[in-house]
């Protein structure tokens, strides 16, 4: 499960915490919020299109989707709403915990 999470911020990072703090924004639609939900509830659930346990074509699909809709959701989000969203997440990635160490 750990790996999985890594997976989906190295491939998506930036988008997902824009999407994070919109749907945590009262001026996201819910309509965008439940398609967030709904994608989340996909990614976690054990069942997929393409199960896990093809170890490369088990996560191509996960990937796939994410990389596909995280976008999509993004764009739909008004524009004042979007950009606090991306003030959030310009935020939690100047934070050291995201920062390499370069010692």
């Amino acid at each position: 499960m750990l790996f999985r999470l890594r997976r989906l911020l190295k491939s998506t990072g930036r988008e997902l915490a824009v999407l994070w703090y919109a749907c945590r924004h009262p001026g996201t639609p819910l309509a965008i919020k439940l398609g967030a939900l709904a994608l989340a509830v996909y990614f976690f659930s054990p069942l997929d299109f393409v199960p896990d346990g093809l170890p490369i074509l088990g996560w191509i699909d996960d990937v796939t989707l994410l990389a596909v809709l995280i976008p999509a959701l993004t764009k739909l989000v008004p524009q004042t709403v979007l950009s606090s969203a991306h003030d959030g997440a310009d935020r939690l990635f100047s934070k050291k915990l995201f920062r390499r160490n370069r010692s």
